[in-house]
């Protein structure tokens, strides 16, 4: 019988995000595991602990010294994987992630007296204190909205900045190459690379600002939004104000007013505008997969790579095809996500217990596709003499400039400009036309000769209109 990778220690990594790919998407690690989640919430439970004690909510409770302070908070920064594991054990008899947390923290209370200088006040007397009038979503809502918040700001957004940055540059490079256009596949108006690049850099960019502009949301209501417990045990405070004090402080921002769970409007906002950016970032993969297969770029600096196992030849342009496939998967994660996480049954169902914890899955996979592209772009040297030859071969996209300057002498008075667009698509559609053949039919039109003189002299690599200029106008902020 084969040999169950299921028993070897350690396992084989189950996802490729965590096994293939784990030198692309290490860095969400620190945010979107398990061990993650389990930190962020030892550092909300210790965190509502000195805020009670610290603004004095609690009648009779003492005051927090600065070691005892300093205790509580390296628990969260401390938490390494030992604690890991205790947590974990802890966790099989509870059968319950966040009543586990409560169990950890009560043994780090009763250890607190044997720290050298004492435990400054802490001890197992004020176990009380632990959770006190919280529900487990209150922990959740605030521990998620930090992990995604850590997550999104210190890893996924220097990436996709890098991206975004990565193509400006590029554009910006090439803003006045000339390149024949495509539209609908076929030849058309002649822009620039630049230009184009540029289009795609703008628009990531400003899907990079609402995803900058996320509001991250925390509530702490207690078990169905009422702060029921909390009047009924300290009636006198301000528990609105304590609460929205306490969550702000953690650098989230406070929900009002929920059931049992924050509401993860902010999730579906966010995760919406993760699977815009990433949509338009496979729009780029495909159209510098065309590119190279048109041999605008050829891919010179990858030739140490194996592009085929048994053509010798081939570079394949596999990171573009690596993020094309990855954006799929992080976008359609990133949905089910945006449309489950906004329905919970009355004030509270289990179903964004297991949906959240796949929101790295997702994450994972938009990096992976940020890492690859990053890496296919690096990797591309432009063919400038394949640009020129696709232009010098289609001169019949002339056409549109003549027969608009047609309209204008019409409109001008000038004589004999009746049925331009007619004329020269009789002259161009279906069949090849050479430049020297579009110049005699401009000379032959009876323009004034200054029109003549400038139509005459142009030619498919110098009919790229503003493209140039719109790059400089419009890259300034990218």
């Amino acid at each position: 019988m084969p040999t169950s990778f299921s028993d070897l220690d350690p396992r084989p990594a189950l996802s490729p995000l965590d096994g293939r790919y784990a030198a692309a998407t290490g860095g969400l690690v620190d945010y979107f595991s398990e061990a993650a989640l389990n930190r962020a919430r030892i550092l909300v439970e210790t965190e509502w602990f000195i805020h009670l004690l610290d603004e004095s909510v609690l009648p009779g409770a003492p005051t927090l010294t600065p070691e005892a302070r300093a205790y509580l908070r390296g628990l969260a920064q401390d938490f390494g994987p030992a604690e890991l594991a205790e947590l974990a054990a802890i966790e099989r008899q509870t059968v319950h992630d966040v009543k586990a947390v409560e169990y950890f923290l009560q043994r780090r209370l009763a250890a607190a007296p044997t720290l050298p200088g004492g435990g400054g006040g802490l001890g197992p007397h004020l176990n009380p204190v632990i959770h006190f009038a919280l529900t487990s979503e209150d922990v959740n809502s605030l521990s998620y909205a930090l992990v995604i918040k850590g997550g999104i700001e210190q890893v996924w957004r220097p990436a996709a900045e890098g991206l975004v940055n990565d193509l400006a540059a590029l554009a910006r490079a090439n803003a006045d190459l000339p390149m024949l256009a495509r539209t609908h596949g076929q030849p058309a108006t002649p822009t620039t690379l630049g230009k184009e690049l540029a289009v795609t850099a703008h628009r990531l960019r400003r899907q990079l600002r609402r995803v900058q502009g996320t509001e991250y949301l925390g509530k702490l209501n207690g078990a169905s939004g009422t702060f029921g417990a909390h009047v009924a045990a300290v009636p006198q405070a301000d528990w609105p104000e304590i609460s929205c004090r306490f969550v702000e402080k953690l650098g989230l921002s406070w929900n009002p007013l929920t059931t049992q769970i924050e509401s993860h409007d902010w999730q579906a906002e966010l995760y919406s505008d993760l699977a815009r950016f990433g949509r338009i970032a496979h729009n780029l993969a495909t159209d510098m997969w065309t590119y190279i297969s048109l041999g605008y770029f050829t891919q010179a600096r990858g030739q140490g790579t194996v592009g085929s196992s048994t053509m010798p030849h081939k570079v394949n342009p596999i990171r573009f095809e690596n993020a094309e496939a990855n954006l799929e998967l992080a976008a359609a994660l990133f949905d089910t996500l945006a449309a489950t996480l906004v329905t919970s049954r009355l004030q509270r169902d289990l179903t964004d217990s297991t949906t959240q914890r796949n929101i790295g899955v997702a994450v994972g996979h938009s990096l992976l596709a940020l890492d690859n592209l990053r890496r296919g772009l690096a990797g591309l040297d432009v063919n400038r003499a394949a640009l020129a030859a696709d232009l010098d071969a289609n001169p019949e996209v002339l056409a549109e400039p003549i027969q608009s300057a047609m309209r204008a002498a019409a409109v001008a008075g000038t004589p004999g400009m009746d049925d331009p667009y007619e004329r020269l698509k009789d002259l161009t559609r279906g069949q090849r036309v050479s430049l020297d053949e579009i110049r005699r039919f401009v000379a032959d039109l009876g323009l004034a000769p200054e029109a003549t003189a400038r139509l005459r002299a142009l030619s498919p690599a110098t009919y790229t209109g503003l493209a140039a200029r719109l790059v400089a106008d419009h890259l300034k902020d990218v």
